[in-house]
C-alpha cells in the first residue's frame, strides 16, 4: 500500500506541478487545447512499433538517456545525416527512430507545426515503460527541438567502462544526484547491450575473466554468447532472467555478481552507491515511484522553451 499510496502522490503532484530545471520550464497538458490527441497519437505509435518488436522499447528509453545527456532533452539525437549524433559510438545501435518518426508524421496531420519531436521522444519513453509493465507517469511537456546535432558532441555519454565517481561526475555536470543516477540506470531492467560493451570482462587474463566478480554461472552463459572472436553486435539483456520486463531483478543481479555492464557491477562493489542498490533491490522498493520522478527530472534538462528552437516539421531533419 505504501508504494501505491507513493506512485498516487506522485502523479497528482506532477499533474499540477510546473517542472523546471536549469531555469527553463515545461508543464502537464502543454497540449490540451492545441493538440488534445497529441498523447494519443504517441502512445498509439510506440505500441505498435512495440506489438511488431517488443525491443524498440528499451532502445526509446535509451534514446530519450542519450539525448537529454547531450545539450539538454531537444530531439537532437533524432537528426540523421555525416557527423550527426546518431553516427556517434555511442549511438549506432539505438532503435526506435522509425517509431518516433511516425509519431511526428501522424501528429503533423492532425496538428501541423504544434508538437516539437523533443516531446514526442519524452512521450514515447514513458510509454515504452509503461509497455514493460512498468510505472506510469505525467509528462511535462513544451520542449522545442534543437538545430545542432553533432557526433563530437556525444563523447561524454555515460560509457559501460565507467567507474561509479566517473558516472557521478557525468550525472552531476546535468545536475543529477548519485542516487538519482543508481535509480536512472536501473532503465537497464529492459535493455540490451553488444557484446563489444563487455567482451573485455569475460576474456582479458591468462588465468581467468578480467574482471573475477562476475558470477561463474553468468560468466560461463556469456562467453557462450560472446565468443572471444565473435560477432561484437550480438545483444545481451542486461537483465538476465527478466530483460523484458521492467521490474527490480536487475538490481538483485548486481548484488549475485551478475551485472553484465562493467558499470553496472559497480554500483554494488562500490560504497557510495551499495546502500541504496540494496534499497531498491528491497521488498519495499520505491524503485518504480523513484524512476518515475527522476525522468521527470532528466527530461527537463536544458529544454529549449518559448522562442528557442524550432517546430520541426520532421524529426530527422531541421526546418
Amino acid at each position: 500500500m505504501g508504494l501505491v499510496r507513493s506512485v498516487c502522490l506522485l502523479v497528482t503532484f506532477l499533474s499540477y506541478v510546473v517542472i523546471s530545471v536549469h531555469g527553463q520550464a515545461t508543464r502537464v497538458g502543454f497540449y490540451s487545447t492545441t493538440c488534445p490527441t497529441a498523447e494519443t497519437i504517441v502512445r498509439n505509435a510506440v505500441t505498435a512499433g512495440f506489438n511488431s518488436n517488443p525491443r524498440i522499447a528499451p532502445g526509446i528509453l535509451r534514446m530519450h538517456f542519450h539525448d537529454c545527456f547531450v545539450l539538454g532533452c531537444d530531439g537532437s539525437i533524432l537528426i540523421s545525416g555525416a557527423n550527426t549524433e546518431q553516427t556517434a559510438r555511442s549511438n549506432v545501435n539505438l532503435r526506435g527512430f522509425d517509431v518516433i518518426e511516425n509519431a511526428k508524421t501522424q501528429l503533423e496531420a492532425a496538428c501541423p507545426g504544434v508538437v516539437s519531436c523533443a516531446d514526442i521522444l519524452a512521450l514515447a519513453a514513458r510509454d515504452s515503460v509503461v509497455l514493460t509493465r512498468g510505472i506510469s507517469w505525467q509528462v511535462p511537456t513544451g520542449r522545442r527541438d534543437g538545430r545542432v546535432s553533432l557526433a563530437s558532441n556525444a563523447n561524454n555519454l555515460p560509457g559501460a567502462g565507467d567507474s561509479v565517481a566517473v558516472q557521478q561526475q557525468k550525472f552531476s555536470a546535468v545536475r543529477l544526484s548519485t542516487r538519482e543516477l543508481v535509480v536512472l540506470v536501473g532503465g537497464h531492467t529492459i535493455g540490451q547491450a553488444g557484446c563489444g560493451a563487455f567482451r573485455n570482462r569475460l576474456y582479458n587474463s591468462t588465468t581467468g575473466p578480467a574482471d573475477t566478480t562476475i558470477d561463474p554461472t553468468l560468466l560461463a552463459q556469456l562467453q557462450t554468447q560472446c565468443p572471444q572472436n565473435g560477432d561484437a553486435s550480438v545483444r545481451v539483456d542486461l537483465d538476465t532472467g527478466s530483460g523484458t520486463t521492467f521490474d527490480t531483478s536487475y538490481y538483485n543481479n548486481l548484488s549475485r555478481g551478475r551485472g553484465v555492464l562493467q558499470s553496472d557491477q559497480v554500483l554494488w562493489s562500490d560504497p557510495a552507491t551499495r546502500p541504496i542498490v540494496q534499497q531498491l533491490m528491497s521488498p519495499r522498493s520505491t524503485f518504480n515511484a523513484e524512476f518515475a520522478r527522476a525522468m521527470v527530472r532528466m527530461s527537463n534538462i536544458g529544454v529549449l522553451t518559448g522562442a528557442n528552437g524550432e517546430i520541426r516539421r520532421v524529426c530527422s531533419a531541421i526546418n
